[in-house]
C-alpha cells in the first residue's frame, strides 16, 4: 500500500511520554492507508521508508482529529423561546416542569422523518468537522418512544456515512419521562428504555448505553436497571450524572465500570474516587454551564488529585448547550473550569477517545492509529484554546485521506 509523507510540520502528538503536548518539532508523518505508519522528528526518519507522494505542510502545526464525546446534536427544531425565558429568570428545572425542555424537542423530532433530521442536523455536524473533528458521539433522547429514538440512530448512523467521519451512537432513551407515562417513570424504562435498547442493539445502531441522573429525570435503582441489560448486551455505559445535585450518579456509573460520567458540577469526593477506581473518564460540558448560568463548577482540582482523566465535549444540543463549536469548549473550559490549554486539547483528543472505548484506534498521532489528523495555521497549540470565535484550520485528514 503507497505511503504518504508528510513534512515541515511540527506536531503536538498528545502521547504521554513525550512532554508537553507531546511536541515533536521538525515533524515527518508517514502514512499508509488509513493507519499512521511512522511518526518522529525528520532527523530520525529511516532510511529505507520510502513513499510514493509528500506533502509539505508548511510549518503548520499537527494534531489528532479532535473528538467530540457528548453530544445531543440530532433533533428538529429549537428552544429559542425558552432561552429568553431563563434570560426572565425562570430555571432549567422549572421549564422541564411546564413541559418544556427536552420535551419540547421531543414533540418536533417525534413529528421530522429521519430525512428531516439529517437534514436539519447536517449543518450541525457541519460546523463540528469545520473545526477539525474527525470522530463525533451522537445520543438518541428525543424521540422518547422506541420508535422514534430508533429513527434518530439511524439518522446518526446516516451523517457518519454522508460526511465519512467516525460516528460512535449512545442510547439515551432514559433522557426525560414522556407525557403518555407521566407520573409512570418505573414503567417507561420497563416498557420503552429497556424494550428498546434491546432492539437497537439487534439492529446494530447502539454503541454504548446512557441516562440522565437527576430528580427530574430518572433515579439510581431506574439506571441500574437499565444498566443491567446494557452490560448483558456487552455494551459499555456513561451517564449524565452531578449536573445539578448530587444523586449518587457518578458513583453508580463507576460501579458499572463506565466509559464516561458528565457534566460533574456537583460531583463530590466518593464518586471522584469510585471513578478513579474504575478509569472512568469526568467529560466536562462548560457550554452548558455557560447557557444555564450555573455557579458551581466541577471539581478540577479534585478530579487532578485522584488522577481521573479530564475530558471536554460540546454537549450541542437544542437547549441547555446550543454551541457547536468544539474550539469554543475548549476555551469555555479554560476560562470556566480552570482547565490548562493542554489539558483542553487532551480533553478533545486523548481523553475524548478515552471516553469513546476508543484510545486503541485514536486521540493520539501514534503508529497504528487510523491517520485521522488536523493541520493548524498556528505555532503552538495553546493557540487552539486561546482565540475567541477563530478557526486556524488549514487542513484535515480522516482515516488517510487528506480533504
Amino acid at each position: 500500500m503507497a505511503k504518504t509523507m508528510l513534512h515541515n510540520c511540527n506536531a503536538a502528538t498528545m502521547e504521554i511520554g513525550r512532554g508537553p503536548y507531546g511536541l515533536v518539532d521538525d515533524c515527518t508523518v508517514v502514512v499508509e492507508g488509513e493507519l499512521i505508519a511512522w511518526v518522529g522528528p525528520r532527523s530520525e526518519l529511516p532510511s529505507g521508508m520510502r513513499c510514493r507522494s509528500s506533502v509539505d505542510l508548511g510549518g503548520a502545526l499537527v494534531t489528532p482529529g479532535l473528538v467530540d464525546c457528548h453530544t445531543h446534536i440530532v433533533f428538529a427544531g429549537n428552544r429559542a423561546r425558552e432561552f429568553e425565558l431563563r434570560l426572565d429568570g425562570i430555571d432549567y428545572s422549572e421549564i422541564a416542569r411546564r413541559g418544556g425542555g427536552i420535551l419540547s424537542t421531543m414533540k418536533a423530532t417525534r413529528e421530522a422523518s429521519e430525512d428531516d433530521l439529517v437534514e436539519q442536523s447536517l449543518p450541525r455536524l457541519d460546523s463540528l468537522i469545520a473545526e477539525g473533528v474527525s470522530t463525533v458521539e451522537i445520543k438518541s433522547g428525543y424521540g422518547l418512544s422506541i420508535e422514534s429514538e430508533l429513527k434518530m440512530l439511524r439518522a446518526a448512523r446516516k451523517l457518519g456515512k454522508l460526511r465519512g467521519i467516525g460516528v460512535k451512537t449512545s442510547w439515551l432513551a432514559a433522557h426525560a419521562v414522556p407525557p403518555e407515562f407521566r407520573g409512570r417513570s418505573d414503567e417507561y424504562v420497563d416498557e420503552v428504555a429497556i424494550p428498546g435498547l434491546v432492539l437497537a442493539h439487534e439492529l446494530g445502531l447502539v454503541d454504548a448505553v446512557d441516562g440522565f441522573c437527576e430528580d427530574i429525570a430518572f433515579n439510581t435503582e431506574q439506571l441500574s436497571r437499565l444498566f443491567d441489560h446494557a452490560v448483558s448486551l456487552g455494551l459499555p455505559v456513561k451517564l449524565h450524572s452531578e449536573q445539578l445535585s448530587n444523586m449518587g450518579g457518578s458513583k453508580l456509573a463507576a460501579g458499572f465500570g463506565a466509559l464516561s460520567s458528565d457534566h460533574l458540577e456537583h460531583l463530590d469526593a466518593d464518586g471522584t474516587a469510585a471513578m478513579a477506581a474504575a478509569g472512568t473518564v469526568a467529560v466536562l460540558l462548560p457550554g452548558a454551564y455557560y447557557t444555564l448560568g450555573g455557579s458551581k463548577v466541577p471539581p478540577v482540582p479534585g478530579l487532578r488529585e485522584a488522577g481521573v482523566p479530564i475530558a471536554v465535549a460540546t454537549d450541542g444540543n437544542p437547549g441547555s448547550s446550543p454551541m457547536f463549536s468544539v474550539l469554543l469548549a475548549m476555551n469555555m473550559a479554560c476560562t470556566l473550569f480552570g482547565l490548562t490549554p493542554e489539558e483542553a486539547l487532551a480533553g478533545t483528543t486523548r481523553n475524548a477517545a478515552l471516553a469513546l472505548g476508543m484510545i486503541e484506534d485514536r486521540g493520539t498521532i501514534s503508529v497504528g492509529k487510523r491517520a485521522d489528523l488536523a493541520v493548524w495555521k498556528i505555532e503552538h497549540p495553546s493557540e487552539l484554546s486561546y482565540r475567541i470565535g477563530y478557526n486556524p484550520i488549514e487542513h484535515r485528514m480522516v482515516g488517510g485521506e487528506l480533504r
